[in-house]
């Protein structure tokens, strides 16, 4: 198709070819047949040090409103790890494709755009958001598209995510990139942003509101570095739960009212069979770890919310530890998916057990134009190259990566560009 002479691009000369190395830019607008993927395939899953080769593929064929982004980074998310492993379920048995590029979270230039898209031209600067849905039922004209029978997440439940050169995604999945940002910082917010956005203010009538307390666990990640901000904009405090001393200054930082260390408890697994001597126990150790939430919020002040993500480690303590009437909403599993907890004091004390999966366009909209007007940092934690995808997902998966957020850099050449003429300029060097 014709481009839109007015892409904000300077002209630059670049050969057509049928594949490009890693960094190099076609002419902007021109899809070769063929791109490079770090790929999974079924008879390789594993960790992801095994499980993800960099391989030659087709370049995706685009629907009438889809669109072709070309990457230039990409974020690291536990996602990655889940697809590599094949756990809980292997996504090969979800789209039944040969092989699987892993990556929900991208930033990157519109490439190519199907002929129904409006939106959105050939040379525009994006960040993705991940959700897909085929927005023709009931939720998605009215309802919530996160309930939508379609809906299914980019990079993990569809076979073409960002770690590749170019990347398949829905029209509707584009979001305005912050210009202030490198696009490695651009690439390594939008997933955990809107997904803690979600959390904290998608779950009426529990909207997080202006004096609230939430505790946050996991403080010093990705969705826990995004809770502790986004509950400073709304005027709440978060409590940082906090697995190393180090981290501790950096919770403190993005603006925590309160840390606590985990380690200095031993309330953590599933939880004793009610009414034992293992369960008086536990009992005491986590009443313990609920005053020391009354040292920060005040004494018999529980949370409102418990924002929970590790699952089978501290959900018996979240249940425990939320205020009557309030709310423990979890997104994710990852220290297991087996939970416990005693239901008596869910249903005495009128608690809410809310699940939350990611977010609609609306919501990470929203997040983003908070990033937009700089009222919420990416807190980039660090960046690899290319070749060292693999490696960003075992530090992850090893629990060895710093607080905040990973990314990768794919057709950025290195770090700290901003502009498409940044990129250009440093392959010339």
């Amino acid at each position: 198709m014709a481009l839109d002479t007015n892409t904000g691009i300077a002209p630059y000369d670049a050969p057509e070819k049928e594949l490009y190395e890693i960094g190099e830019l076609p002419p902007l607008g021109y899809v070769p047949q063929k791109m490079y993927a770090w790929a999974i395939r079924r008879d390789r899953q594993g960790e992801p040090d095994k499980a993800m080769q960099v391989e030659v593929v087709d370049t995706p064929k685009l629907d009438s409103h889809e669109v072709l982004v070309l990457v230039m980074a990409a974020g690291v998310n536990y996602n990655g790890i889940w697809a590599g492993l094949g756990v809980p379920i292997s996504m090969f048995d979800v789209h039944k494709q040969d092989y699987h590029i892993a990556g929900s979270d991208a930033s990157g230039i519109v490439w190519a755009v199907g002929d129904k898209v409006k939106s959105w031209k050939v040379g525009d600067e994006v960040v993705i958001h991940c959700n897909q849905d085929d927005g023709d039922d009931e939720e998605c004209n009215g309802g919530d598209p996160m309930f939508s029978t379609s809906q299914r997440i980019w990079g993990y439940e569809t076979p073409d995510g960002s770690f590749a050169q170019f990347t398949r995604v829905q029209a509707q999945q584009l979001l305005r990139r912050p210009k202030h940002l490198t696009w490695e910082e651009s690439a390594c917010y939008t997933l955990t942003l809107a997904t803690a956005y979600r959390m904290l203010f998608g779950h009426h009538p529990h909207e997080l509101k202006p004096g609230q307390n939430v505790l946050v666990w996991g403080a010093s990640g990705g969705l826990g570095s995004y809770a502790i901000q986004l509950a400073n904009a709304a005027g709440a405090n978060a409590i940082a739960v906090i697995s190393d001393e180090s981290k501790r200054d950096f919770v403190l930082g993005l603006g925590a009212k309160g840390v606590i260390n985990r380690k200095d408890f031993s309330c953590w697994g599933q939880l004793p069979t009610v009414n034992t001597p293992e369960y008086d126990v536990w009992f005491k150790e986590a009443r313990r770890f609920g005053k020391a939430i009354w040292d920060i919020t005040g004494k018999g002040n529980n949370v409102d919310i418990v924002f929970e993500h590790p699952g089978e480690s501290t959900f018996p303590v979240s249940n425990l530890v939320c205020k009557k009437g309030g709310m423990v909403v979890i997104c994710a599993g990852t220290t297991g998916f087996n939970l416990t907890f005693d239901v008596r004091y869910t249903w005495m004390h009128q608690k809410r057990l809310q699940g939350s999966h990611f977010a609609h366009l609306k919501q990470a909209a929203a997040a983003n134009q908070m990033m937009i007007e700089r009222r919420i940092d990416p807190y980039m934690s660090e960046v690899f190259p290319w070749d060292e995808i693999p490696d960003a997902h075992m530090k992850m998966y090893r629990n060895e990566h710093k607080p905040g957020n990973m990314s990768v850099l794919v057709q950025a050449p290195k770090p700290g560009l901003r502009t498409v003429e940044d990129v250009l300029d440093a392959g010339k060097k």
